[in-house]
C-alpha cells in the first residue's frame, strides 16, 4: 500500500519528472543572488539543460558556500514569503541558514509522512519523538510528518530518560524516533529501573541522525523487540525524509520525485558506478524558497544495484559509512569509525558504549579503543579478560589492518550522552 502516487512511479516516470523539475529548479535558483552569480561565473545556462546527464555540467555547492552566503544570499524569493528557518553552526562558528515557504513545509511533511507510512505507521499509532526541537531539523521535520499521517504525536524532545520511559509506558507508544547511541543508552536506564522494554507495545523505531552499523540495529531490535528502520536526511535538503528504508530493510529509498542524487569520487568529483562507495551529492527538486544545486554532503555511501523486492523503483542508498572528513588515517590505513563499531557490536561480551582514541608516540600514530564489557563477562579471572581482549584485538586488526590497543572497562565507566555520542577523540595534536 502506497501513501501517494509518486511512491509507485516507474523508473521512466521518475526520470521524466526529475528532468521537468530540474529545469524548473534551475530557473528558480537563478533568482537568488548566489546562483545568479555562480551560473554567470561558470557560464551555466539553465535553458541548456535537456537531459539528466547534463547535471554533471553544473557547479557543486558546498557547506562553505552556504556559510559565505549567510544570511540570505541563497533566497530565491523575498524573505516575506518565508515562514520558517533552520540554522546549524559548523566548526568555524559561522552558521548556515535554510529557509522554507509554506509550500516547502507542506511538501516536506508529506515526504516524511510517506516514509512513516512505508514502514507501517498509521493514523491509530502513538508516536513519541525523542529528538531535539528548535533550530535542529530532526525534531520538527519528523513531528510534522507524524501529524500529517494522523498519529497521536508526543513531542518529548531529547534527554530526560526517566520521563521518556514514563511517557512510553503511560501512553502505550507504538512508534518512536530516536538516535542509535541514545537508544543503546536508554536500554541501560530501563535495566536500572527494572523494566524490560520488550514488554512495551513498541513496534517501530525511526533511527538516524548519526551513522551506525547493522550490528547495532540487530542489537537494538533484540533489546526492544521492535523493528528499526534506517533514515537519512540533512538540513540542506529539508532535514529528515530524504531517504528511508522500506520493510525489506535493505537500503534506503531516495524520494527521487523530490531529490536528484549522485554518487561521486570525493577527490575528483566524477561519478562512480553503482555499487561503488563515494560521496553523496544532492539537488533539491521543487523547493521554491531556497533551492540547492549539487550539494556536496560529505556523506559516504553507494547506490545499491538492482530492484527492491518491495516494488518501489526509487533508487536505494546503502547505509552511511561515515563522512569524508570522519575517515582516520593510522599507519597509512584508511579507517572509518563504523568499521570498529561493526566488530564490537557483533560481540555478545561488549556492552553499549565504546571510545576510539587517536594518540601519537613520537612520530608514530596509535589507535586505542576503550570498550565497556557486560557485567557477566567482567570477571576477576584475568585470564578470561586477557583472552577476550586478544580476541577483540584480532577481530579489529582483521577489519582495519592496524593492530589497536584495546582496553576493557566496566559498564558505565565511559562518558555517556543523551544526545549524539562522542565516539572518537583525536589527541595526536596534543602530543598525548
Amino acid at each position: 500500500m502506497y501513501y501517494d502516487a509518486a511512491e509507485g512511479l516507474s523508473r521512466l516516470e521518475i526520470e521524466r519528472l526529475q528532468l521537468k523539475r530540474l529545469k524548473t529548479t534551475l530557473k528558480q535558483a537563478a533568482k537568488s543572488p548566489f546562483y545568479a552569480q555562480r551560473f554567470k561565473e561558470c557560464s551555466v545556462d539553465p535553458e541548456a539543460v535537456t537531459s539528466l546527464d547534463d547535471v554533471k555540467r553544473l557547479p557543486f555547492t558546498t557547506k562553505q558556500d552556504l556559510r559565505d552566503s549567510y544570511p540570505d544570499k541563497l533566497l530565491a524569493l523575498p524573505q516575506s514569503e518565508m515562514v520558517r528557518m533552520h540554522v546549524s553552526s559548523g566548526t568555524t562558528g559561522t552558521p548556515t541558514v535554510i529557509y522554507h515557504t509554506k509550500n516547502d513545509l507542506d511538501w516536506w511533511a508529506s515526504l516524511m509522512a510517506r516514509c512513516m507510512h512505508m514502514v507501517g505507521l498509521r493514523k491509530d499509532d502513538v508516536f513519541q519523538n525523542m529528538s531535539g526541537y528548535g533550530l535542529f531539523t530532526g525534531g520538527l521535520g519528523i513531528h510534522c510528518g507524524a501529524e500529517k499521517l494522523g498519529c497521536l504525536t508526543i513531542p518529548a524532545g531529547a534527554g530526560n530518560s526517566h520521563r521518556q520511559i514514563k511517557l512510553l509506558m503511560d501512553f502505550k507508544v507504538t512508534g518512536i524516533h530516536i538516535i542509535p547511541s541514545y537508544a543503546l543508552y536508554l536500554s541501560t536506564v530501563f535495566a536500572e529501573m527494572g523494566v524490560d522494554p520488550r514488554t512495551l507495545p513498541l513496534r517501530v523505531a525511526l533511527v538516524g541522525a548519526e551513522p551506525y552499523t547493522e550490528e547495532t540495529r540487530r542489537r537494538l531490535e533484540a533489546l526492544y523487540d521492535m523493528k528499526c528502520y534506517n533514515s537519512y536526511g540533512l538540513s540542506e535538503m529539508n532535514g529528515p525524509g530524504v531517504a528511508f528504508e522500506c520493510r525489506e530493510q535493505h537500503g534506503m529509498h531516495v524520494w527521487e520525485d523530490a531529490y536528484l542524487p549522485e554518487i561521486v569520487d570525493p577527490a575528483t568529483g566524477e561519478p562512480v558506478p553503482d555499487g561503488e562507495l563515494g560521496e553523496l551529492v544532492m539537488t533539491s527538486l521543487g523547493r521554491e524558497g531556497m533551492p540547492i544545486i549539487r550539494y556536496r554532503t560529505r556523506d559516504m555511501t553507494r547506490f545499491l544495484p538492482g530492484t527492491c523486492p518491495c516494488g518501489r523503483e526509487h533508487r536505494r542508498l546503502d547505509r552511511l559509512q561515515g563522512r569524508c572528513d570522519d575517515m582516520m588515517i593510522v599507519k597509512g590505513c584508511n579507517i572509518f569509525p563504523m568499521q570498529i563499531e561493526r566488530i564490537l557490536m557483533a560481540m555478545p561480551e561488549v556492552g553499549q558504549n565504546y571510545l576510539i582514541m587517536l594518540e601519537r608516540d613520537g612520530f608514530i600514530d596509535n589507535l586505542r579503543v576503550k570498550v565497556e564489557i557486560r557485567d557477566e563477562y567482567f570477571v576477576e579471572d584475568m585470564r578470561q579478560l586477557a583472552a577476550l581482549q586478544k580476541r577483540i584485538v584480532a577481530r579489529l586488526r582483521d577489519e582495519i589492518l592496524v593492530t589497536p590497543k584495546v582496553e576493557l572497562v566496566e559498564r558505565n565507566s565511559l562518558p555517556k550522552s543523551e544526545g549524539k555520542a562522542t565516539r572518537v577523540i583525536d589527541n595526536r595534536e596534543k602530543g598525548a
